[in-house]
């Protein structure tokens, strides 16, 4: 059996429509938090940046709440932009389709495979396990093609699985690779 790893390279990018220029591409980089404080009622945002022109745009994390409601240690985290609290607000799907947008994870992930190593004699089929440390939506058969370094017409062919494989998906699956078979005889 192989194990394989989905792990994010970096933040995504959002698309969020700016009210300035009207593009579609904003970043949450240098991932900064605002709390705003009205009476005993805080408001905290996220604040992203426009790729286009830089305009700073607000993403709402907490509206209207009373301050004792929030942890102590949450509002310290907001209060210091803690990069951890940054990634799980912009994960977050309750966030995101509060403040109408979505994670462009194009360029920020990365499948980690082992070494590949060629035995003698390879026991068919394999068993690849697949596991997401982050929710990286993709399709299986584009991450199968591009650990295996096969064609699409192969993987119909030679992969094997429970999750249908022209599906994004970010949750964890298995496949099985079957052995090439050419002109009736298998080659490995």
């Amino acid at each position: 059996m192989l194990s394989w790893t989905v792990r994010r390279t970096r933040l995504p990018l959002l698309r969020f429509h700016c009210l300035e220029c009207r593009s579609a591409v904003a970043t949450a980089a240098e991932g900064k938090f605002r709390v705003n404080a009205n009476g005993k009622l805080l408001d905290v945002w996220l604040l992203v940046h426009c790729v286009s022109c830089d305009q700073t745009s607000k993403i709402t994390v907490r509206e209207r709440v009373p301050v004792r409601s929030i942890d102590p240690v949450e509002l310290h985290a907001f209060e210091t932009n803690d990069p951890a609290l940054v990634v799980q607000t912009l994960l977050d799907p309750l966030i995101a389709r509060r403040n109408r947008f979505s994670l462009d994870w194009k360029d920020a992930w990365r499948l980690h495979t082992p070494p590949p190593h060629q035995p003698a004699d390879p026991s068919w089929p394999i068993r690849v396990e697949v596991e997401f440390l982050d929710p990286v939506p993709i399709r299986p058969e584009r991450l199968i093609a591009h650990g295996l370094g096969i064609s699409r017409s192969e993987i119909e062919r030679r992969i094997k699985s429970e999750v249908r494989l022209d599906r994004a998906t970010s949750a964890n699956f298995a496949f099985v690779v079957l052995p090439a078979v050419q002109g009736g005889s298998r080659t490995v």
